[in-house]
């Protein structure tokens, strides 16, 4: 039982790592969303050079806005996991954090492996054991 509660604990350390990590990364697509800004204002305010075409303005609005969906769904999901590994450490929201292990495994490399092991943890009857009995005195 004691090895159970510490692997939950190392779980959720490494979900507060994967969700820096997460954050981090998300701020990438912003990069995008920078040179449609740049697009947009070339469109608008730029002068073009002789047999040259301004860049279409609409280009500007399709990088800015796939940039700004990709950063807003990048830092969701640091969220998500951070929830995740707190929820893991108080041992609360069982089908919560399994369904995140489960989309953790699409982001290789860090939450494909964290996602297996967190599965695989909370696969265990003893670990189902550890949900349930934490709720129950929360609640007594």
């Amino acid at each position: 039982m004691s090895q159970d509660r510490e692997h939950l604990q190392l779980l959720a350390i490494f979900h507060y790592v994967v969700a820096g990590l997460a954050a981090l990364f998300s701020f990438f697509p912003l990069l995008y969303t920078t040179v449609g800004v740049i697009f947009i204002f070339a469109a608008r305010h730029g002068t073009a050079k002789p047999g040259e075409d301004l860049p279409p303005e609409f280009l500007g609005w399709i990088f800015a806005v796939i940039g700004s969906a990709l950063f807003l769904i990048g830092i969701a999901m640091a969220i998500c996991i951070l929830i995740a590994g707190r929820s893991l450490a108080l041992r609360r929201r069982y089908s919560f954090v399994l369904v995140m292990a489960c989309i953790e495994c699409f982001f290789l490399p860090f939450g494909t492996i964290l996602g297996v092991f967190t599965i695989i943890v909370l696969s265990r009857e003893s670990v189902k054991g550890l949900f349930s009995t934490a709720g129950v005195q929360e609640s007594g």
